[in-house]
């Protein structure tokens, strides 16, 4: 299985990006790349939004595995959400 080198939250919020931003979806912009680059991050709370909901799984998604690990990551996923904060 491949693993991802960035955090579920980014991947979400640039294809919600590009989806908005771009053409070939319900966007403008005929190349989008630069503009989704320069502005996946706005999109990090919708994409929060979504890891939020999809920390229950549906019944046919437990039946494929185990629930309280898809918790767990999920889970994980959300708290790579939260700013960093710096104790100084």
């Amino acid at each position: 299985m491949d693993i991802s080198t960035q955090p579920a939250a980014e991947r979400i919020a640039r294809v919600l990006a590009g989806q908005r931003i771009s053409a070939n979806a319900e966007g403008d912009a005929e190349s989008a790349s630069r503009e989704v680059e320069e502005r996946w991050r706005d999109y990090l709370p919708d994409a929060a939004a979504v890891l939020r909901t999809l920390r229950e799984p549906d019944s046919a998604m437990a039946d494929a595995g185990d629930p309280a690990v898809w918790e767990r990551m999920i889970l994980a996923a959300i708290e790579q959400t939260k700013p960093q904060t710096v104790v100084l």
